[in-house]
């Protein structure tokens, strides 16, 4: 799978810094591991260079972490499920599929992010809900739909 150019990462990281669209550096995070040394040095702090690691396999790890974002909107994970959007979103860029970033863009939040999380799978091509049994994948199906988990209610934290 192709991914963004160094210099393209560099200057989104920098545009994300300007811009205060990453405020706990969650996407920022996914970007600076797609660079090589050379460019990290751009972006990273000089007393830190040690805390960079460069991730070579950018669609294992999206494949992975959409595992874990699914994991996180099942829970009723608020925060992490935020993050997990944030993530997803930025490699979706990052492996240069601006239909799916404008897919995810399109679709609203709701129900902990799993319209925008169902977006990024279906983009591409990747199981939303074949890992899962019964009663998470009916929840997760439902959620991604922006209803409630359970058609009778939710005691975890769903709202309609």
């Amino acid at each position: 799978m192709t991914i963004r150019t160094q210099e393209e990462i560099v200057t989104r990281v920098w545009a994300l810094r300007a811009n205060r669209g990453d405020i706990f550096g969650f996407r920022e995070e996914v970007l600076v591991e797609a660079l090589d040394l050379d460019h990290a040095r751009q972006v990273l702090t000089p007393r830190h260079p040690e805390a960079w690691t460069q991730r070579v396999d950018h669609e294992t790890y999206a494949r992975d972490y959409l595992q874990f974002a699914i994991g996180k909107i099942i829970d009723h994970r608020g925060n992490s499920a935020s993050r997990s959007v944030d993530k997803l979103g930025e490699l979706t860029w990052l492996l240069v599929r601006d239909d799916i970033v404008a897919e995810m863009d399109h679709v609203s939040y709701p129900m902990y992010g799993a319209p925008k999380v169902k977006a990024f799978a279906d983009g591409f091509g990747w199981p939303f809900l074949d890992d899962l049994d019964g009663d998470d994948r009916l929840a997760l199906a439902r959620m991604a739909e922006g209803q409630q988990c359970h058609p009778q209610g939710c005691e975890r934290g769903c709202a309609d």
